[in-house]
């Protein structure tokens, strides 16, 4: 019989799985709404952690393939450049101090969620680029035997009832936009200094060699580069400047210890996708359709070629289920547009206005879809 684990390795090896997979997520940002939820459950969530057991027991409870995750185990450490961290108000004031100047970053808690935001970026002009580039050339890794052990045992409690994932760093233009500069000083970054960028970016590329090689050490079966893509943010020329020959040298790092390298992409991703194909991903995280997203299941399938996984949002439980006859008619579009579904995997992603009873009818509604057409291969 085959296992959950030996079925998803199939959907990355391009074989034809017994069923398509459904998998469950959740995160301290993305879990189900607690009213009415069954109080044993309740316990066992708790108050969410990043790479706690949550999405374990989430995919337990509603009977799901599991694509459990875990921070990356490193601890990073600096030689010659140092960090300041002054606390005012409801600011928190970041210095950098590196051999080639000062960098400042500003983060505002709310007083409302009690959440953090960015107020004041590090990167504003290309004179602070050189600055930038030095905190991640300074920048060298351990791993932390705690968090490996961590590992081991999450693995240990999976069994072969899915994978464990390791979230890393996205590529060095994807970290960039996502913390330390703002969409339009990366415009004019790019209009105006782009070899000075590039250059940039090949320091935080050396940077990400370091942490990879001795990530690829772990026990886990994928890398998930957490990028959020969207071009609302970059253009595929962009893209493909600085992330595509960068995406192939580190998918090469897990491919030579037999790990997979999947990127997170979720938005406006329609028009890098051709970029995509190019690439030695194994798969497109957080695949967003629309109305968010800007590209269906069908159209990612074209563009994408028949090797690259897609690993697509359940969208009615990013929308409003108020009609379960529409909720199930549009996961069963998205089955239909999978199809065969040789290289498909529906993720769960909890939403805490999803009360648990609409997340399950939205999960048995994929049930009824799971197993590929029988007269295929």
């Amino acid at each position: 019989m085959t296992t959950a684990r030996e079925n998803l390795v199939r959907v990355f090896r391009h074989e034809r799985p017994d069923w398509i997979p459904i998998v469950g997520h959740v995160d301290p940002y993305n879990q189900p709404s607690r009213d009415g939820m069954d109080p044993q459950l309740a316990k066992q969530l708790g108050d969410v952690k990043w790479s706690d057991q949550s999405t374990l027991i989430f995919s337990r409870y509603l009977g799901l393939d599991v694509m459990d995750y875990v921070s990356a185990p490193l601890r990073r450490i600096h030689h010659n450049v140092q960090a300041t961290v002054v606390a005012d108000g409801l600011d928190t004031v970041t210095t950098w101090h590196t051999p080639l100047g000062e960098l400042r970053d500003v983060q505002r808690r709310s007083t409302t969620s009690g959440a953090s935001y960015v107020v004041d970026r590090l990167v504003k002009t290309a004179d602070d680029l050189p600055a930038y580039a030095a905190i991640f050339a300074d920048e060298t890794f351990e791993l932390d035997p705690d968090a490996m052990a961590t590992i081991d045992q999450r693995r240990k409690l999976i069994g072969d009832d899915g994978m464990l994932t390791i979230f890393i760093d996205g590529t060095p233009l994807g970290r960039t936009y996502r913390t330390y500069t703002t969409v339009e000083d990366l415009a004019y970054l790019y209009a105006d200094a782009p070899d000075a960028l590039g250059h940039t970016f090949d320091v935080i590329e050396e940077n990400h060699h370091r942490q990879f090689a001795l990530l690829a050490q772990c026990n886990a079966d994928a890398f998930i580069a957490i990028d959020d893509t969207s071009t609302t943010v970059i253009s595929p020329a962009m893209f493909e400047r600085y992330s595509l020959d960068y995406t192939n040298r580190v998918a090469a790092i897990f491919r030579d210890t037999q790990r997979l390298y999947i990127h997170h992409s979720c938005g406006l991703i329609k028009d890098l996708l051709p970029l995509y194909r190019q690439t030695a991903m194994d798969g497109v995280h957080a695949f967003t359709v629309p109305p968010i997203g800007d590209v269906t299941v069908a159209e990612g399938r074209r563009l994408l070629g028949d090797r690259i996984t897609i690993m697509a949002g359940l969208a009615p439980l990013a929308l409003d289920m108020s009609d379960r006859a529409v909720a199930a008619e549009t996961i069963a579009q998205m089955f239909a547009q999978a199809a065969p579904g040789d290289h498909f995997i529906m993720n769960a992603i909890a939403y805490p206005d999803k009360t648990m009873e609409q997340t399950a009818f939205a999960v048995a509604e994929c049930k009824k879809h799971q197993r590929p057409p029988r007269n295929r291969r």
